[in-house]
């Protein structure tokens, strides 16, 4: 109870002054002031969010055998059907060749029964088998051929060819095994999730306006060249946390996005006929907000005002005050309750291009 009381005799000597010490100035201090200004505006919510590529691929060999030929490396760019690995594939060509010399076999002794056939010196039984035959050799060469197709691995699709997994030149593979990753980086998926209330404001306001076109800051504390589209929204929230995950697509031309990177996805929010004012032009005291009031004399007053969104150096302030008061901006450290200054005033407008975080509509 005692320090409490300390704390609301400190919150009154600030809001009330000490008229005697404002008494003793001998000339009256300059400060910087403006009227809040009322427009609408775009502010942008932020989610973190994870980057993936919307084709991203394990390749594996599909024969036993041993690595060949490597035609690529690691974050080359490949185009679809090019040829990535060669498994060694001296087995498989046997295979195909014993395959083809038994179907010229078939097929010959099938020209020599339709001959005979034909003459009716034997049976269309035997005319039957011969055909049966010459077609039960060519499944075998269409069955070794694409066992021989196996030991080369071509990209399914343009892309870029990721870390290779341990194999090497000679390396031994079995069935199965991965050998590296493909990544088609053109278009990019990104994944982040909205608490339920966001969620509910977008469905009902953004879902077909132009909430659904959203920004991306990268890593680098920098905003994609490219926009991005909301394409989905999952079906079910998270119990846990009370989120749902939303998936929006970003055209990457220069591929300059990767599979695996992560970013913060900036949704706009639109704001209209919203009052707003300098983040520097505000104090707290015991977690309240407040500003310098000049009045028509001259004479500052302490406000405590109340704010709704938050943007980058900018308030929304929802009470407390109006377009038609003039607040200080810059000097508050310099004046005190009750004091009387000299103004310098600045368009509210003008303050607001040099912060240079705001979105006028």
């Amino acid at each position: 109870m005692k320090h409490y009381i300390i704390a609301l005799a400190a919150v009154a000597l600030v809001l009330s002054g000490c008229h005697r010490d404002a008494g003793e100035h001998t000339e009256e201090t300059t400060v910087i002031t403006t009227s809040p200004v009322r427009q609408d505006t775009t502010v942008y919510r932020e989610y973190v969010s994870q980057i993936r590529a919307i084709q991203h691929i394990e390749l594996r060999a599909l024969e036993k055998g041993y690595v060949q030929k490597i035609y690529v490396d690691e974050g080359q760019s490949v185009k679809k059907g090019q040829l990535l690995f060669q498994i060694k594939p001296v087995i498989y060509q046997a295979e195909v060749q014993k395959a083809q010399a038994d179907v010229s076999f078939a097929e010959i002794e099938y020209q020599n029964t339709k001959r005979l056939a034909d003459s009716n010196i034997v049976s269309k039984n035997e005319l039957a088998l011969a055909k049966a035959k010459l077609d039960k050799e060519k499944s075998e060469l269409a069955l070794a051929s694409a066992h021989l197709g196996f030991t080369e691995i071509r990209a399914p699709f343009n892309g870029i060819v990721g870390r290779f997994n341990d194999v090497r030149l000679g390396s031994l593979v079995d069935e199965g095994d991965l050998l590296t990753t493909l990544s088609d980086n053109s278009t990019m998926w990104v994944y982040f999730n909205v608490p339920e209330a966001e969620y509910l404001d977008y469905m009902k306001t953004g879902k077909s306006g132009a909430a659904s076109n959203v920004k991306l800051r990268i890593a680098n504390n920098t905003v994609f060249d490219h926009d991005g589209e909301i394409e989905t929204i999952e079906a079910d929230f998270n119990n846990e946390t009370g989120n749902i995950a939303f998936r929006a697509a970003f055209k990457n031309p220069n591929t300059m996005l990767r599979n695996g990177e992560t970013g913060n996805i900036l949704m706009p929010v639109a704001l209209k006929n919203a009052l707003l004012i300098p983040q520097k032009a505000t104090f707290e005291i015991m977690d309240k907000k407040y500003v310098y009031v000049v009045d028509s004399a001259g004479v500052v007053q302490a406000r405590e005002i109340s704010t709704g969104t938050e943007m980058p150096h900018i308030y929304q302030v929802t009470g407390g005050i109006g377009e038609q008061d003039k607040i200080i901006t810059d000097g508050l450290r310099k004046v005190k309750n009750g004091q009387k200054v000299l103004c310098e005033f600045r368009d509210m407008k003008t303050i607001l291009s040099e912060l240079g975080t705001l979105h006028a509509e």
